[in-house]
């Protein structure tokens, strides 16, 4: 691999850390639980929630199942990396919402339905205290677990920088997410997929084979999480042209230099008077909320307004819906 390339990878990663398709019984009878009232279930309000959770959660499986076929048929948004590729905002440099609507008008219909059950699953959200536990190294885990702690693996998301297609620069990839909560430690986990001959099937790996994102973690109330970059580990398969696996450590800079940095452009602003012309600029927080969490489901929204939808590793039902 030539010394220019892996200078393109690098800079390439830099920039990335900086209804209608329900069955109808099954719709129908989740309405009708939904909307009958406690005193006509033989069980207790708490047995109906459970119910209707688990109704919800088998039809948000179905319409990510239903997302992703239709995809398959209408084509995904290729997102590369970085402004160019469609990936961060150019003003903002915060993830890209991605819009269904730009593939097809059945493949943004299909995420609209995905969206409505999690507004539903959102109303009957089992755990009262998601950060239960978090960045607290007194917390007892072995006395019962935080709920956020262990492992996810993404399902769907609506950010641009937590989707990947074959089709694009990048590649193909799997998003998974593990938490650390009594450390408040987070690391986000990307796995490239290797590239396959298509006349031999010999697969051959990526110059990037992985890239995970430290990040600190601490609560704000019971839903919140609020996030700190830490640093990114990029992990080679090979180190020029020798097939040498090697791992690269890149720092992400702290609050107190993002900061100082936007202080200084603000500071230029008004300096040549363009305070009418162009807005202060402030950093921006990031977090995130928790919407829907129980053994098996983690639903959250980004202080960007995307979502993202994770499952336990696990769980076998999610897996074996969305495959």
């Amino acid at each position: 691999m030539k010394a220019t390339n892996v200078f393109v990878l690098l800079h390439m990663v830099v920039t990335v850390t900086v209804g209608a398709f329900a069955p109808p019984l099954r719709e129908h009878s989740l309405r009708s639980l939904l909307s009958t009232p406690t005193s006509l279930f033989s069980g207790s309000t708490e047995e109906n929630t459970k119910e209707a959770a688990s109704l919800l959660k088998t039809e948000l499986l179905e319409k990510i199942a239903t997302l992703k076929c239709l995809q398959e048929e209408d084509g995904q948004i290729n997102v590369d990396f970085g402004v160019k590729g469609g990936e961060i905002d150019k003003k903002s440099r915060a993830p890209i919402k991605l819009d269904f609507y730009t593939v097809s008008e059945r493949v943004g219909t299909a995420a609209d339905s995905i969206f409505d059950t999690v507004t539903e699953l959102s109303k009957i959200n089992p755990t009262t205290k998601a950060t239960e536990g978090m960045a607290d190294p007194d917390y007892d885990p072995s006395v019962k677990p935080p709920p956020l702690d262990g492992a996810w693996n993404l399902l769907f998301s609506t950010a641009a920088d937590a989707s990947f297609s074959k089709n694009s620069t990048r590649g193909d990839a799997k998003a998974s997410n593990i938490v650390d909560a009594c450390a408040g430690i987070m690391t986000n986990v990307i796995k490239f997929a290797p590239n396959v001959d298509e006349k031999t099937g010999i697969e051959t790996p990526k110059a990037i084979s992985e890239l995970r994102v430290k990040l600190s973690v601490t609560p704000e109330g019971p839903n919140r999480v609020n996030l700190v970059f830490k640093y990114v580990a990029v992990k080679f398969t090979k180190f020029f042209f020798l097939p040498i696996r090697w791992t690269l450590y890149i720092p992400v800079p702290g609050p107190t230099i993002g900061n100082f940095v936007i202080s200084l452009s603000n500071l230029k602003r008004r300096l040549l008077r363009k305070t009418k012309t162009q807005p202060e600029r402030k950093r921006p927080k990031a977090f995130f909320d928790v919407l829907f969490l129980d053994k098996d489901l983690r639903v959250h929204k980004t202080g960007e307004d995307n979502l993202f939808i994770q499952a336990r590793p696990e769980w076998k039902a999610a897996w074996k819906t969305v495959a």
